[in-house]
C-alpha cells in the first residue's frame, strides 16, 4: 500500500516536502547563512509532521508507551546528529545549550502547547499519572547528575590565564555519564518488561491502524533520514547565522536549535492531544526530555572523547541548571493529578517564555 494520498497524512503535508530540495539548493548556492538556516528549519516541519503520523500508526500497533518511546527516539535522533556535528566543530557551548533547551522546551513548551491545544477541544483530559511520575523521577536523577560537576567547578581555584577543564572534572563527567546511561537502560527495563502492564497498556480505542507496520516504519525511517540531511545544512549555516543576527551561542542553543531539533515532538504531541490521546502526547514530551538528559547528554560526553577538540564535560552554566531544575519541579506538579486543561498548558508556555527572555538578556 502506497503512502501517497493516504488519509492519515493530508496532501498539503506531502506538498510542503518541496522545502527539502529548496533548502538544499539554497545551501548549494550559498545565498546567505540566515536564509539557508531559516529554509532548512522550515523544511524540518513537514518531515516532523510525517514522522509524527507514522509514529502514531506504530503506536496503535504497539501501545501508547512504545509509541511515545519511538517518537522521542526518532525525534531526538535529529538533535543527536546536530549535536555531533556541532561537537566536532568545537561548538561545545551550543551543544550544552541545545541539551538544556530540549529538556526545558519539551517539558514546558511542547507539553504546554499540547495541553493548551487539547484543552481547547476537551474540557478535561487525563493521562497515566504513574508513567509521568516515573519520568519525573528519572529527570530528577539527571538534575543531580548535572549539578554535581558544576558544584565541583565552583570549588576549583580560578586559573590565570584560563586553563582547560580539570582532569578530575573530565573523569567525574565520564563516570556520571555512565551512571546516567545505566539509569536510562534500567528505566526501559522497568517500563517495558517488569512493569509493562502499568506503563505500556494495550490500547482499547476504536481507532484501528490505517497503516501497516512495514509502511509506517518505512515512512518513519525515510523521514528521519531526510531530517538528518537537513540537520547537516542547519549546522553548516549555524555559525554564520549566529554572527549575522548578533545572538549569543547560549540563546541560539537553548531556544532556536532546541525548537528546530524538537519539531517532531512539537507536531506529534500537539496532534495527539487534539485527538484526546493524552497518554501518548504526555509520553512523547516527557520521555523525550528523559532521553535527552539520560541518554543523549551522556552519549555526547562519551563520544566527545574521540570527536571534537576536547571532551565535553557536564558542568553546565548555572543559568541552565536552574532552568532545568525549575522545569522538572513544575512537571512534577502537573503530573501529580494525572489531569490537564487548557489553562494549565497556557501557564507552562508562559513559564517557557519567561525563561527564554532570561536567556535572551543573559550576558
Amino acid at each position: 500500500m502506497a503512502a501517497r494520498g493516504h488519509p492519515a497524512v493530508p496532501r498539503y503535508a506531502w506538498a510542503f516536502l518541496v522545502l527539502v530540495p529548496v533548502s538544499l539548493v539554497a545551501w548549494a548556492l550559498r545565498i546567505g547563512s540566515v536564509p539557508v538556516f531559516v529554509v532548512a528549519a522550515a523544511a524540518v516541519i513537514p518531515l516532523a509532521y510525517v514522522m509524527g503520523v507514522a509514529t502514531e500508526e506504530l503506536g496503535k500497533h504497539a501501545g501508547p508507551g512504545v509509541g511515545g518511546l519511538l517518537n522521542a527516539t526518532f525525534g531526538n535522533a535529529t538533535e543527536l546528529i546536530i549535536a555531533l556535528v556541532a561537537l566536532s566543530s568545537g561548538l561545545v557551548t551550543v551543544v550544552k545549550a541545545s541539551i538544556t533547551g530540549s529538556i526545558v522546551g519539551n517539558i514546558l513548551l511542547v507539553l504546554g502547547a499540547s495541553m493548551l491545544t487539547g484543552g481547547v477541544r476537551h474540557k478535561k483530559q487525563t493521562f497515566n499519572r504513574a508513567a509521568a511520575g516515573l519520568q519525573v523521577t528519572m529527570l530528577t536523577l539527571a538534575v543531580v547528575g548535572l549539578v554535581m560537576p558544576e558544584l565541583y567547578s565552583l570549588f576549583i581555584p580560578p586559573a590565570t590565564p584560563p586553563s582547560p577543564p580539570s582532569p578530575k572534572l573530565d573523569q567525574m563527567s565520564l563516570i556520571i555519564s555512565v551512571i546516567l546511561l545505566v539509569a536510562y537502560l534500567a528505566g526501559l527495563l522497568f517500563s517495558f518488561h517488569t512493569h509493562k502492564d502499568v506503563f505500556n497498556p494495550v490500547t482499547r480505542e476504536g481507532d484501528p491502524p490505517r497503516w501497516g507496520v512495514r509502511l509506517a516504519l518505512g515512512v518513519l525511517l525515510g523521514a528521519t533520514a531526510l531530517v538528518a540531511l537537513e540537520s547537516e545544512v542547519l549546522v553548516g549555516a549555524l555559525e554564520g547565522a549566529i554572527a549575522e543576527t548578533g545572538l549569543t551561542e547560549l540563546f541560539a542553543g537553548v531556544v532556536v536549535i532546541a525548537i528546530v531539533g524538537n519539531a517532531a515532538e512539537h507536531s506529534a504531541s500537539i496532534l495527539l492531544a487534539w485527538r484526546n490521546k493524552m497518554d501518548l502526547s504526555v509520553g512523547i514530551a516527557t520521555s523525550s526530555s528523559t532521553q535527552i538528559a539520560l541518554f543523549v547528554a551522556p552519549v555526547l560526553v562519551l563520544v566527545s572523547t574521540v570527536v571534537g577538540p576536547r571532551l565535553m564535560t557536564l558542568d553546565f552554566e548555572p543559568f541552565e541548571l536552574v532552568s532545568i531544575a525549575l522545569s522538572v519541579a513544575i512537571l512534577s506538579l502537573c503530573a501529580s493529578d494525572g489531569e490537564s486543561n487548557w489553562y494549565e498548558g497556557a501557564l507552562l508556555i508562559m513559564v517557557y517564555a519567561i525563561i527564554a527572555v532570561g536567556f535572551f538578556f543573559h550576558p
